[in-house]
């Protein structure tokens, strides 16, 4: 138990790393999404990826201090397929006793739909990706086999030209630029996760905090070898190969995919920023308080938080709302790769 709590905060630094204020800010916004949409009754929050719990319990807590009322009708569920990490998170969240809810896949709340947020923090880089390098003009899929010269080690391999979802996923990169021998990542996967999601809520709204780039700048030229990497103890690594199931790997998310994807299941883009300005918008309030009273501590976590420098420009966080329309500013879709008609819808 021990054990897995240490590695879920020994290879990275999250935003959760950096204290409660992260957490509070989230409340921050899921209740005033409550209140715009004029919602008084049962309410579900769901966290994807909530590795020990701290995050969940930071929300927790914020909501019941700064409204009681929606406290006391917010069912906070959390999808957990591993029973280790279950096991940590009930413990990190006992003293909110029946307030929460597991279940092994998120799926399974779709027979009771709520209104509400479902939402992941660095969640949608761990999900599965697919690798292809650039061949003569078309896209091949690469795979894993055992390595010819020690078939106890694995090496790269070609499977052959993309097929099906992926190829369709690939074909939307424009590849006019990109040089024979181009490496990157593709995901396919965005699209089945969102209709879970639009089944689990009764209207709402889902909000990813991730690293990655709009379609533009992930499939850059200069960016030949892609941007899958290892992490363990806080090193980065380059292969991925070399030590399988003793590094986590991630790749970079392509957030005009998200967004695209998402709209298959009925999502809008309701907003796309980095997250320096996503937390500066919804901490207009608290900062407001600051000045009468200012926490030093709590000022320091909104630094590292917001500032370009530390965790500010890094992550960026895109909201999807549903049912429609979509809602992001003009500026919104073109930082992530979109463009907008008259509807606000994409297109």
């Amino acid at each position: 138990m021990q054990k897995a709590w240490a590695f879920l905060h020994w290879d990275f630094f999250t935003s959760v790393s950096v204290g409660p204020l992260f957490g509070h800010l989230l409340a921050r916004r899921f209740l005033r999404w409550r209140r715009e949409n004029g919602n008084d009754g049962r309410w579900r929050i769901l966290e994807l990826g909530a590795h020990d719990g701290s995050l969940a319990n930071d929300i927790l807590q914020a909501v019941a201090a700064l409204d009681p009322a929606a406290h006391a009708t917010l069912e906070y569920a959390i999808a957990e397929p591993l029973d280790t990490l279950r096991t940590c998170q009930q413990k990190a969240l006992r003293a909110h006793g029946a307030g929460v809810r597991w279940v092994a896949d998120a799926a399974a709340l779709a027979s009771n739909p709520l209104p509400g947020i479902a939402f992941g923090n660095e969640l949608l880089d761990a999900l599965p990706c697919h690798l292809v390098t650039r061949q003569h003009g078309c896209w091949h899929e690469s795979g894993v086999a055992p390595a010819s010269q020690n078939p106890k080690s694995l090496a790269w391999c070609d499977l052959g030209p993309a097929t099906g979802a992926l190829a369709a996923a690939a074909a939307r990169i424009d590849a006019t630029h990109l040089p024979d021998g181009y490496h990157t990542e593709v995901r396919t996967n965005y699209t089945a996760l969102h209709t879970t999601l639009a089944c689990v809520l009764k209207g709402g709204m889902v909000l990813w905090f991730d690293y990655g780039f709009a379609r533009p700048e992930y499939y850059d030229p200069a960016r030949i070898n892609g941007t899958l990497r290892t992490f363990s103890r806080h090193v980065a690594g380059g292969d991925p190969l070399a030590a399988p199931g003793r590094a986590d790997i991630t790749a970079h998310v392509d957030f005009t995919a998200v967004a695209e994807d998402a709209a298959q299941a009925g999502f809008a883009l309701a907003a796309f920023q980095n997250q320096g300005a996503w937390l500066t918008r919804e901490a207009r309030g608290w900062l407001a308080d600051m000045e009468s009273s200012p926490d030093v501590a709590a000022i320091r976590q909104f630094q590292t938080l917001t500032h370009p420098a530390h965790l500010g420009a890094r992550f960026h966080a895109i909201e999807l709302v549903i049912p429609g329309p979509a809602t992001a500013s003009e500026a919104d879709f073109h930082r992530c790769g979109l463009q907008m008609n008259s509807t606000l819808s994409l297109s």
